[in-house]
């Protein structure tokens, strides 16, 4: 599968009556990630600096695929891409946010780490399995460049759970993470940021907000109380939300 594929929203040769003039792909390779600096932490003008400094990153890098992209041909250039501000909404053809591909996270009452999910670290142990899960997920351990190193690795996982105890702070009593600011080492995020787990984080994080104030407790006392977390869970359930993978899933 090439990058192209890979996240390819539009195939028009896969309908009968093609309603679009060509393959729409979402651009979000190794090739626009900007690590020259970050984000958040720091002033609004070194912020606003560096947005735009992403921004034209991503330009520029279309731009090569217009111009300068090597050809099987052996020509240079794919003059037919277009940025496509039709679809995102915007008059640039970029998307109206950029992605930030890891935030900050809170100290939980459980940490995730990559010893959790690797499969070269659990070995025959398979999917760790928890009985406060709150979820599923399921991605290799995919860590990009930051601004602070340029390791990169991409790791095979075992399909991993989400423990109530990663999104139950150990001092806030009226706060709860709703999408990758979970409790998780930085090498964890590289899984849990997908934003599959982000939209089950911010489901289950909503619904224990409500159960809480259901029964007038704090979220804390949920995961604390056996009658609590089966209540809780009971109610994911009915809405919706799996809370296991299968015996015998690989």
């Amino acid at each position: 599968m090439s990058l192209w594929d890979y996240r390819r929203i539009v195939d028009p040769s896969l309908w009968r009556v093609p309603l679009s003039d060509g393959e729409v792909t979402l651009l979000n390779w190794p090739m626009n990630d900007y690590y020259l600096g970050p984000v958040i932490g720091v002033s609004e003008q070194e912020r606003k600096r560096h947005l735009e400094a992403a921004h034209g990153l991503t330009l520029s890098l279309v731009y090569w695929l217009q111009t300068e992209a090597p050809r099987l041909d052996g020509g240079y250039g794919y003059p037919g891409i277009r940025l496509r501000g039709d679809v995102l909404g915007t008059e640039d053809g970029l998307a109206k946010s950029p992605y930030i591909r890891e935030s900050r996270r809170i100290r939980a009452q459980y940490t995730i780490t990559e010893h959790d999910v690797s499969q070269e670290l659990r070995g025959a142990n398979g999917i760790k399995r928890y009985e406060d899960s709150v979820g599923v997920g399921s991605y290799y351990l995919d860590l990009h460049p930051t601004t602070v190193n340029q390791r990169a690795f991409f790791i095979p996982n075992y399909p991993y759970e989400i423990p109530l105890g990663s999104l139950i702070p150990v001092r806030m009593t009226n706060l709860l993470p709703a999408c990758k600011n979970i409790g998780m080492t930085q090498i964890a995020n590289g899984c849990y940021r997908l934003h599959p787990t982000e939209w089950n984080i911010g489901e289950s994080a909503g619904l224990l907000a409500a159960y809480a104030v259901m029964h007038g407790i704090p979220p804390r006392e949920v995961r604390a109380s056996a009658a609590h977390l089966c209540d809780y869970q009971a109610m994911l359930e009915r809405y919706g939300v799996q809370l296991h993978w299968p015996e015998g899933t690989l």
